[in-house]
């Protein structure tokens, strides 16, 4: 069973990354994703990742990088003001996907109630905060 996860989800990951780290342009934002992308994304976010990373994405705790009582970090925000700019579109899905459990982290995997083109919207939603400036750097960064 582990095994066919494993499978499952380095699958997914290839397909993803074959897909492009970046997806056409948006004719309308010069991003990867679409405004519908975003606002389906919008409500994805809100029901499975606004909890933890709060409801614009920029997260809950202010600081964010000192670890909990039990080693761990907390949910960082996604809205550009932390470090997932720093991470390639495969990246991003993967983690959402197989979630931080694997890295040591808490977040759950989505995987399961996800469908990849979901996922992708909810990263579509959190970039969407991401200003011009950091959106740029993370295109250059992941070329």
């Amino acid at each position: 069973m582990i095994r066919s996860y494993f499978l499952k989800t380095l699958l997914w990951i290839a397909v993803a990354g074959f897909a492009g780290t970046v997806a056409a342009q948006s004719v309308d934002t010069g991003r990867w994703y679409s405004a519908e992308q975003v606002e389906q994304g919008r409500g994805l976010f809100q029901q499975h990742c606004a909890a933890c990373h709060g409801n614009q994405a920029q997260g809950k705790t202010a600081n964010w990088k000192q670890r909990l009582p039990d080693g761990s970090f907390p949910p960082p925000p996604l809205n550009g003001t932390a470090h997932a700019w720093h991470h390639p579109m495969n990246i991003l899905r993967s983690t959402v996907y197989r979630g931080g459990i694997p890295l040591g982290g808490k977040m759950p995997g989505f995987g399961d109630k996800l469908q990849p083109e979901e996922i992708d919207a909810v990263i579509a939603y959190f970039q969407s905060f991401w200003n011009d400036r950091i959106y740029q750097a993370w295109l250059q960064r992941n070329r």
